[in-house]
């Protein structure tokens, strides 16, 4: 069994989805925007180390208070279908396809909340998809618990090892004629598990870690410039003020 394993954000599309979907659901519920008012003192903490990665994924949430499970799916299946397969890189697209033709099976690794991302793997005809588990409910809480560890670093291979049938089977061999995109340090672990590996937009310190001859870097063109449009833009989605569809191609 071959496999291509691909991280989410900032590799699949240019922008985190978990502020590109508060973008898409502020643009039908704009009121929602003050329930941020909750998430401001975990991010507060976050910015000086006191609230860790996971509680503040989960105080981010708090903008979808009280909403309907059945509408939050309705909501993620839209996003899925008419915003991130129109910001999908062409250049990703293309790899996607390619894989899928040359029989691998299509992996979507991702930190993401499970709630969508299982959406965008569908969308994208994706095999499987392991991500951040979250308990909803019949109403979204206000803070809504996790039901697995948060989906990074090493987590992402002891959960497809868990969850996809032959990955914890596969051997040396086999592992280097599997393919691993991603564009952070933090799939480290991921790309060293392949031996392909496509590096999109990479961080500093994933360009680091590889040398050049080891890897593949791609570069596709975003929307915006550097790492400060990139916060822009997240900034922009935070309050529902960013354009929900990529464009026309």
């Amino acid at each position: 069994m071959r496999y291509a394993f691909f991280d989410l954000d900032h590799t699949l599309l240019p922008f985190d989805t978990q502020t590109l979907f508060c973008n898409y659901v502020l643009h039908r519920h704009p009121w929602r925007i003050v329930l941020h008012a909750w998430f401001v003192p975990f991010a507060l903490g976050r910015a000086v180390g006191l609230v860790d990665t996971a509680l503040a994924k989960r105080a981010f949430l708090s903008y979808l208070w009280g909403m309907k499970r059945a509408h939050l799916r309705r909501l993620a299946r839209d996003f899925a279908h008419d915003c991130v397969d129109t910001w999908i890189y062409p250049e990703l697209r293309a790899e996607i396809l390619r894989h899928k033709h040359q029989g691998r099976k299509l992996v979507l690794n991702t930190a993401s909340p499970d709630f969508y991302a299982e959406e965008i793997a569908a969308v994208l005809d994706f095999d499987h998809c392991v991500a951040t588990g979250f308990k909803i409910g019949t109403i979204v809480p206000l803070r809504p618990p996790l039901t697995t560890t948060n989906n990074k670093r090493e987590v992402k291979i002891a959960a497809m090892k868990a969850a996809i049938p032959g990955v914890a089977a596969l051997t040396d061999e086999q592992r280097f004629h599997c393919w691993a995109y991603s564009d952070s340090a933090a799939d480290i672990p991921l790309l060293e598990f392949c031996g392909n590996r496509i590096l999109v937009h990479p961080s500093s310190g994933l360009r680091k870690h590889f040398p050049e001859h080891d890897v593949t870097v791609i570069t596709p063109r975003r929307p915006y410039w550097g790492k400060v449009g990139d916060m822009l833009a997240s900034l922009r989605q935070i309050f529902g003020l960013h354009g929900e569809r990529g464009p026309a191609r």
